[in-house]
C-alpha cells in the first residue's frame, strides 16, 4: 500500500512553511477542539494527545493549545462541525476535503469556488470516497530493514520507504496503539494521523495537468476551514 506521492511531500513542506508564519494555528486549534469533545485529558484521549503533539511540532504556543481544549466547555464558543466534501480535479483525480467549520454556509461555497476556479468540481457524496480507505498513517524519519521490521512488529499493517522516511499504515482503530508501540521500541515518530488512503491511484504524468492538480490542492489546503486534503493523484516528478 502506498498512498503517498508528490502531493504528500508538497503538503508536508507547505505545512512547515505555514507553521513558521503561524498560518496553520487556526487549523490545528480546530482539530484539537474537535478531538477534545471525547475528553479534555490527553492521557485518556489518544486522539487529543496526537492533535496536541501535532500542534507542538508546529510550535503552537501552549496557551493556544489550552484555549482550543477549553473551547469545548465554553458555552459561548461557536460549535464546530466536521464536514467532508468530495471533488473531482484535473485529469479526473479524486479529492477528499476534510473541514472543521462553525458555518457550513460559508465553507461549502469556498470549497466549491476553489474547485471550479482550478479546473475541478464538487462531486456527489460517495462518488469519490469509494476509491479510498480510512487508515492510520505514521511517519518515521528513518529507513532500513531494522526500521521496517520494527514497525511491523509494533502492529503495522504495512510500511513503505518514501525517501528518507518510512510511512507506516495501520487499521484506523489501531493508530494510537501502534504509534505508542513504535515510540516504545525506540524509534522516532514525526507524524501520526488518520488519512484517506487511495486504493485506486490515478497517474498524472503530464506536466501541465500535474501542475494544475498541485495548484488546486494547494488552494484547497489554504482555506482556513480545511483541515486536510487527500487525493488519489499519483503525481509523477514533472
Amino acid at each position: 500500500m502506498s498512498g503517498h506521492s508528490k502531493w504528500s511531500t508538497i503538503k508536508r513542506e507547505k505545512g512547515a512553511k505555514d507553521a513558521k508564519r503561524g498560518a496553520v494555528f487556526t487549523k490545528l486549534g480546530n482539530q484539537i477542539a474537535i478531538a477534545a469533545r471525547s475528553g479534555a485529558d490527553p492521557t485518556m484521549n489518544s486522539a487529543l494527545a496526537m492533535a496536541i503533539e501535532k500542534a507542538k511540532q508546529a510550535n503552537m504556543p501552549m496557551t493556544n493549545i489550552q484555549r482550543a481544549i477549553d473551547r469545548v466547555s465554553d458555552k459561548n464558543a461557536a460549535v464546530l462541525e466536521e464536514i467532508t466534501y468530495e471533488g473531482i480535479g484535473p485529469a479526473g483525480v479524486g479529492i477528499i476535503i476534510e473541514t472543521a467549520t462553525d458555518n457550513k454556509n460559508r465553507t461549502f461555497p469556498e470549497v466549491r469556488t476553489v474547485l471550479t476556479k482550478n479546473g475541478g468540481r464538487i462531486a456527489d457524496a460517495g462518488s469519490v470516497m469509494f476509491q479510498f480507505q480510512r487508515k492510520g498513517v505514521i511517519t518515521v524519519p528513518a529507513t532500513g530493514e531494522e526500521v521496517l521490521l520494527g514497525v511491523l512488529e509494533a502492529g503495522a499493517e504495512d510500511a513503505v520507504e518514501e525517501g528518507a522516511e518510512t510511512v507506516v499504515y495501520t487499521d484506523q482503530k489501531d493508530l494510537a496503539k501502534v504509534r505508542q508501540s513504535i515510540v516504545d521500541s525506540g524509534l522516532e515518530v514525526s507524524g501520526a494521523e488518520l488519512q484517506y488512503v487511495p486504493t485506486m491511484p490515478v497517474v498524472v504524468d503530464d506536466a501541465e495537468q500535474a501542475n494544475k492538480v498541485i495548484r488546486l490542492l494547494e488552494a484547497l489546503d489554504d482555506l482556513d476551514d480545511v483541515t486536510n486534503v487527500h487525493t488519489n493523484a499519483d503525481i509523477q516528478e514533472v
